[in-house]
């Protein structure tokens, strides 16, 4: 038996703020070691991204208790019966949508489509089993397989992706989650190809991302939106060639800056007022590729036959339509050879004990990434 220190919600809650509130609480839990097909990670760094948040409040639901994270990377401790891909001592992505493999998205290399993934996913559970964490022989559930705020995570060898060791833990858990959710949606599910014009409505971890991306593919005007004026300031740096404060006339701002709408428009807020502004913004034809988790219960109206005169088109983005096994190892080189500067989404760092302070900033939108140590 394992034991080891995690941040663990009991139950969700909407108190703010965090600070005070405090709904991770630190606490020592078991697991058994890794069983066939599992991995012993002890976490280096962890990220937050506001799909934690979504966690907390309730917003999406999960099985509780859980530890939350999703977004890290650690050392491989110790492999189960059959991991061929991993071995002790080596660098490890965490990714949080496990591929089986053999599932029909698997096999037309659609791996973040995974369904077995998905309903272990949902069930709190691992690709390989059920929950491995207990306190006082209570389950404590996994979040998205892999329960990253924490010492340790016991997870599914399909949760994983090796990287060189000598590439900065910090760095490379941005790989887990926002550069695949930000980049990945611009150059894979968006195909911004050089030269087009791209709208990005939301300046958070992923919308940063989103433009570092849109850098990438040689996108001739990036235009960031965003209702916050830091944000806006924060997007020039990082490469935004134009920024339009977000609201009702935002969409007729980028119309007018483009004359008559971008090629590409990304929605990466997950907020229904986005996804409006970003359709609004593309141009007849265009495309518009929503990445944000809106409320579930959150009521949306479409003008049809507007939506066919225009001929847009509409495509969800998860996990940035990428291939985790291929697509971190291109990523991650990108960066090294200086071309992809994902160190310029850390806003934060700090220890794991300061968790809820670290929730709060996110709640406020204080920061775009915020690295954890244990």
């Amino acid at each position: 038996m394992i034991s080891f220190k995690a941040a663990v919600l009991d139950t969700c809650t909407i108190a703010r703020p965090f600070s005070d509130s405090l709904p991770l609480k630190i606490e020592t839990i078991d697991a058994a070691g890794p069983n066939a097909h599992e991995v012993l990670v002890r976490i280096n760094a962890a990220s937050l991204c506001r799909s934690d948040l979504s966690v907390i409040t309730g917003v999406r639901a999960w099985p509780m208790p859980i530890v939350p994270g999703h977004e890290a990377s650690g050392i491989v401790e110790e492999v189960g019966d059959g991991v061929m891909q991993v071995s002790p001592g080596d660098q490890v992505v965490l990714v949080y949508q496990p591929s089986c493999g053999v599932c029909p998205c698997c096999e037309e290399g659609r791996t973040y489509l995974c369904e077995p993934g998905l309903a272990a996913n949902r069930a709190g559970a691992l690709l390989s089993g059920p929950p491995r964490l207990s306190i006082n022989g209570e389950t404590i559930h996994h979040h998205m397989g892999l329960s990253a705020f924490a010492e340790m995570a016991i997870v599914s060898e399909h949760s994983l992706v090796k990287v060189d060791n000598d590439l900065p833990p910090e760095i490379a858990a941005l790989f887990g989650c926002a550069v695949m959710c930000g980049a990945g949606s611009v150059i894979n599910t968006g195909n911004i190809q050089a030269g087009e014009m791209v709208a990005i409505v939301g300046i958070g971890g992923v919308g940063a991302s989103a433009i570092l991306g849109a850098q990438l593919a040689g996108a001739s005007r990036i235009i960031a939106v965003d209702i916050d004026e830091a944000k806006l300031e924060t997007a020039k740096e990082l490469g935004a060639t134009d920024t339009v404060l977000g609201g009702a006339l935002a969409a007729d701002e980028i119309l007018e800056l483009t004359g008559g709408g971008v090629d590409c428009a990304l929605e990466t807020a997950g907020i229904l007022g986005a996804f409006e502004t970003a359709y609004a913004s593309a141009k007849r034809g265009g495309r518009v590729i929503t990445v944000g988790l809106v409320n579930p219960a959150t009521p949306f109206s479409l003008d049809v036959a507007a939506h066919v005169t225009g001929a847009k088109t509409i495509h969800g983005s998860y996990m940035g339509s990428c291939n985790s096994a291929d697509d971190i190892p291109k990523f991650v080189e990108l960066y090294k050879a200086g071309r992809f500067p994902v160190e310029k989404l850390i806003t934060h760092r700090m220890p794991i004990g300061d968790i809820n302070i670290a929730l709060e900033r996110m709640a406020a939108s204080k920061a775009l990434r915020q690295i954890l140590t244990p």
